[in-house]
């Protein structure tokens, strides 16, 4: 396990955070009350203001463009793809399927964090990224975003998006990646594209960046960092309401992983980021062991002070030491 310090106790007490950050849950507090209504419907009119969507553009080093993949509906799949330009075009690249975080209810490709993140990720790996715009709940639940994941999947498997992917994007070296709920579609993308459909499309790994996964029973992370840690215990139940068939609890296979079976499917190999305060920490660990038990190859990387969706704020340490660490701990993956 690679850790960028040391880990919390299971008995010390939880660390106080910063005012900054305590600032900034506030603000996630307040607009979690206002956005995410009782009845499990989402007030998208104040998400939009204020979440002020990005162009594609082309800075630091990054080029960006947008394709749509499925316009039947208003709500239309699409992808935005990031080219890192400091690499020679005769150079074969990765490519990276990403999935945004959002607890499947809100966030987008064209968020600016998200954004950010891509073209961070891209210039710092040395890879082309393809960020998924996929369908959101409660409008779309479940199995929706499973669903429009291995859409963009075949499409590049048909050559549906060989325009606007660079020449030297290798797609025999394609990596599903995802963050927060977006770890938990490249989880089950990964799996369903193992099952054997893709053909010139070689899926060789994962990279899941705190994963939202779920159970019926608390963990002690969930009680010792669900409130005042970034995400809460509350907003969680909540996204898992808005997002499962209705009736369904949080041990359904779609959010309690570990429950399931993999019997008779090779995964590529993972690596599966944590952070020491977030409330998910424990269940990103059983996923870990889960996989083991499985004969799957994954590795940890733990960054011990950071709170679930570090990756949505790029002042916080736990972003810059991620993009730092991010060459060598994908190393050998990227290869």
């Amino acid at each position: 396990m690679a850790s960028a310090g040391d880990a919390q106790s299971p008995n010390s007490s939880p660390p106080t955070l910063p005012w900054n950050r305590k600032l900034a849950d506030l603000f996630t507090s307040f607009l979690f009350r206002r956005a995410f209504r009782s009845d499990f419907t989402v007030n998208r009119r104040l998400l939009g203001l204020l979440d002020r969507k990005v162009p594609p553009f082309t800075t630091r080093g990054v080029a960006a463009s947008d394709m749509n993949i499925d316009s039947s509906s208003s709500d239309h799949l699409w992808i935005r793809v990031y080219n890192p330009l400091t690499f020679f075009n005769s150079d074969p690249l990765p490519v990276i399927v990403f999935f945004h975080g959002g607890g499947f209810v809100y966030g987008s490709a064209d968020s600016p964090p998200i954004d950010t993140f891509c073209r961070d990720f891209a210039r710092e790996i040395g890879a082309i990224v393809i960020s998924v715009n996929y369908r959101l709940a409660p409008e779309h639940r479940f199995p929706s975003q499973f669903d429009d994941g291995f859409h963009v999947l075949k499409a590049m498997e048909e050559g549906v998006i060989s325009e606007t992917l660079p020449e030297n994007a290798d797609l025999r070296r394609c990596f599903i990646a995802g963050e927060s709920a977006g770890g938990n579609i490249a989880h089950h993308v990964t799996v369903r594209a193992a099952e054997g459909e893709l053909k010139r499309l070689k899926i060789v790994g994962m990279i899941l960046i705190q994963p939202f996964l779920g159970g019926e029973e608390r963990r002690d992370s969930e009680i010792r960092f669900g409130r005042g840690y970034g995400m809460t215990v509350e907003m969680a139940d909540w996204f898992w309401k808005a997002w499962l068939p209705v009736g369904s609890n949080r041990d359904h296979p779609a959010a309690n992983v570990v429950r399931s079976s993999i019997s008779g499917v090779k995964l590529p190999p993972a690596v599966v980021v944590i952070g020491g305060l977030d409330l998910l920490r424990d269940r990103q660990k059983e996923y870990v062991e889960w996989l083991k038990k499985w004969g799957e190859e994954v590795r940890v990387v733990e960054y011990p002070n950071g709170t679930h969706g570090f990756i949505w704020k790029p002042d916080l340490p736990e972003y810059s030491m991620l993009m730092q660490d991010a060459p060598k701990q994908f190393a050998n993956n990227f290869s």
